[in-house]
């Protein structure tokens, strides 16, 4: 199996000055979950090169053991430091796509040509796609064949309003995911703030926040798209 991670390029945090990037759990988490089942991995970022990573995410407190794992892993670094630029990759060299969050995707990868393109042809190809916590902003472009939104109908989470009020970004983000979801027609759900949850309709896996990580990723490992790869 070849998967493919998408990781954003955004490193600013709106006008705060602060630093944003993508977030090191949800990358690590799935990047161990898929290599431990012999998959083939791929990282590639709109612009190529080493994606910005959230200083927060690699702070004591967010640290899992696959952050550390990670973090000791000198092929994995390596690996991240030369991702390919999202507009080299083509869906059919890859049996399904995982996006991680962090909250760079609001503004770069929910407004990328590249990857709005991608995830439809995955879609229209049949095969599943995965994104979580705010990694799911990067649908409220994305359509389907017949021109409706993707998440029109379909059971869908992501980062909440809550959790976002809770970080103290509601009024820095440029849109809130949830509300996103909702606005394109999304049936939107979540479990308690930062508890794991994840959802699965058709072909879109999502899940909520960092700890949704890994048990998104196991989901998408068995979806029945992927049986026969």
């Amino acid at each position: 199996m070849k998967v493919l991670i998408v990781l954003t390029s955004h490193d600013q945090l709106g006008n705060t000055g602060r630093k944003t990037g993508f977030w090191l759990e949800e990358l690590a988490a799935p990047y161990y979950t898929f290599k431990d089942a012999g998959a083939e991995i791929v990282l590639a970022s709109p612009r190529g090169g080493q994606p910005p990573l959230d200083p927060k995410s690699n702070e004591p407190e967010n640290q899992t053991d696959m952050t550390r794992r990670f973090e000791r892993d000198a092929d994995a670094r390596a690996q991240l430091t030369a991702t390919v630029r999202l507009d080299s990759v083509s869906q059919a060299d890859f049996d399904t796509v995982f996006y991680p969050g962090g909250h760079g995707p609001l503004w770069d990868l929910a407004e990328d040509k590249n990857s709005i393109a991608l995830i439809e042809s995955f879609v229209a190809a049949g095969k599943p796609v995965a994104l979580v916590c705010h990694a799911p902003g990067a649908l409220r472009h994305v359509r389907t064949a017949d021109g409706t939104p993707l998440v029109q109908g379909k059971k869908v989470t992501g980062f909440a309003n809550s959790e976002e009020a809770a970080v103290g970004l509601t009024d820095i983000v440029p849109f809130l995911v949830e509300d996103e979801l909702k606005a394109k027609g999304g049936i939107y759900s979540k479990a308690d703030d930062w508890a794991p949850y994840v959802v699965t309709d058709g072909l879109l896996i999502t899940g909520q926040n960092p700890a949704s990580s890994s048990p998104a990723a196991a989901s998408l490992l068995k979806h029945p798209a992927l049986a026969s790869r």
